[in-house]
């Protein structure tokens, strides 16, 4: 599966991140839901991950447990 890179700011230096469509989409709908901005949402997630976890793997466990909390709710 391809991955999707996307360019953002990220506490005020430029950044890139790379995700399975799939995972964006999750990381899309809440930021529009939310009526945030992607590289606010991002930021939101950076500050609270681990130092020593990959960006990219704190967005896909954070989008994990979105659709998780969002299926024990039905």
């Amino acid at each position: 599966m391809a991955l999707v890179k996307r360019s953002l700011s990220l506490h005020g230096h430029r950044t890139s991140l790379a995700l399975e469509p799939e995972f964006w989409e999750v990381v899309d709908a809440h930021a529009e839901q939310e009526k945030q901005s992607l590289a606010s949402l991002i930021a939101e997630i950076d500050d609270n991950r681990d130092t020593d976890d990959p960006l990219s793997s704190a967005v896909r466990v954070w989008a994990l447990r979105k659709v998780r909390s969002f299926a024990v709710e039905f």
